[in-house]
């Protein structure tokens, strides 16, 4: 009996060896996890209702953000800004690629997040969560540090320049 009870056992050793060689040499199909740094918000004045939010995303392989919600206002959409001429234009982008490997930055005068109908100011010091939806990597829960009014960096203080005329 305890032959075959010895006998058995090897056998279990044998076939999960075999199993863990056969997974090693096969590639793995990796979503990733997407790298979120360097999230931060600028505080808002009292009465305003709209925001925005900014940080850097690093995806292992290409993947999209596709979706944006936070509990601290009504929507939040991925924007871009650009100017033309002294005329500062913006739309909503649907989704942003991430390239495999490249660090995608959200910053002020460029793709951001905004969010609108703002349930409160955001005040510096505070911070709020901010669920981001990818293609590949799922759902990822981050926060969103908020620096003072002007801020143009989680470490950097300082006004963003306004266009000529304003």
């Amino acid at each position: 009996m305890s032959r075959i009870l010895a006998a058995f056992a090897a056998a279990l050793l044998f076939a999960g060896n075999a199993a863990s060689a056969q997974t090693a040499a096969q590639p793995t199909a990796q979503t990733g996890d997407v790298s979120v740094t360097n999230a931060w918000a600028r505080a808002t004045p009292g009465q305003a209702e709209i925001g925005a939010a900014y940080l850097t995303l690093t995806s292992p392989t290409a993947d999209h953000l596709t979706a944006i919600s936070t509990p601290v206002a009504r929507k939040a959409e991925l924007h871009t800004m650009t100017m033309d001429g002294n005329v500062m234009k913006m739309r909503s982008l649907s989704s942003l690629d991430l390239p495999a490997g490249q660090p995608v930055s959200l910053k002020p005068g460029g793709a951001h997040i905004m969010l609108m109908g703002l349930k409160a100011p955001l005040r510096a010091g505070e911070s709020f969560p901010l669920t981001l939806q990818f293609d590949k990597a799922g759902t990822k829960e981050v926060n969103v540090a908020v620096t003072k009014p002007g801020a143009m960096g989680p470490d950097k203080s300082g006004s963003m320049p306004m266009p000529a005329g304003h």
